[in-house]
């Protein structure tokens, strides 16, 4: 019978059992996992037209295992699919695993149970040691993720795609666009257990072949407007 649901239309259904009884097990089966995939990924969801759509809900649920009974981490076992056994087809966009995938952060930090600890800004982060909020995920893409949708779906990967999602205070999910500097800075804090910012701001002056002095005034202050908004405490 579970073969059947999966693939009604490759598979025999199982003997005794009368087709409109069936139909209700594949109805509730195949429309609250497509529910749960369409609900999480809107804008991936946007870009097909309804049959394409479908194929490609279909195409999971019949291939892929899942490691996980919760309704809530269906879209990451979609996650899953796309990056491991998938292989895409002339509707999907070359940019499908990515996009979707950071459309999967929005959802998982929507419902992460971590919390953010109080902080102190400032100077602090200069002489103090600032770290990475638990609810901000550090990302890199080959596709500028944050842009695509029905009217910008590019057919090849461009410049890396640096971003920080988050969750602030309000509980609201947020995105900034980083430049491969910035990206970095947050990298070696969300890596760090004891230097101070201005620490970290030395190696990254290092590595840019700068003067650590050039750097302070502004490493200091975008610490401290990522200290605002939520994304360094």
């Amino acid at each position: 019978m579970a073969r059947y649901l999966r693939s009604p239309k490759s598979e025999a259904p199982p003997p005794g059992i009368e087709s409109r009884r069936l139909q209700v097990y594949l109805d509730l089966v195949y429309n609250n996992i497509e529910g749960f995939i369409s609900g999480g990924f809107p804008v991936l969801r946007s870009l097909y037209s309804d049959d394409d759509w479908h194929a490609l809900v279909r195409a999971f649920v019949v291939g892929h295992r899942c490691h996980t009974p919760y309704f809530l981490e269906i879209s990451q076992e979609f996650i899953r699919f796309l990056q491991e056994g998938y292989q895409p087809g002339l509707a999907d966009g070359p940019f499908l695993a990515e996009l979707a995938h950071y459309e999967w952060v929005e959802l998982a930090l929507d419902v992460s149970m971590e919390q953010l600890p109080e902080g102190v800004g400032g100077q602090d982060l200069i002489a103090g040691t600032p770290r990475l909020s638990p609810l901000a995920w550090l990302l890199s893409y080959r596709y500028p993720v944050h842009k695509i949708g029905p009217a910008f779906q590019p057919t090849g990967p461009g410049e890396p795609t640096y971003l920080v999602v988050y969750r602030n205070r309000a509980d609201k999910i947020l995105f900034v666009e980083l430049n491969a500097a910035t990206a970095r800075l947050l990298e070696l804090v969300r890596d760090n257990d004891s230097r101070t910012g201005e620490q970290l701001l030395g190696v990254l002056a290092n590595e840019m072949q700068v003067p650590l002095d050039s750097l302070l005034l502004f490493g200091s202050q975008q610490m401290e407007e990522f200290f605002q908004r939520s994304i360094l405490i």
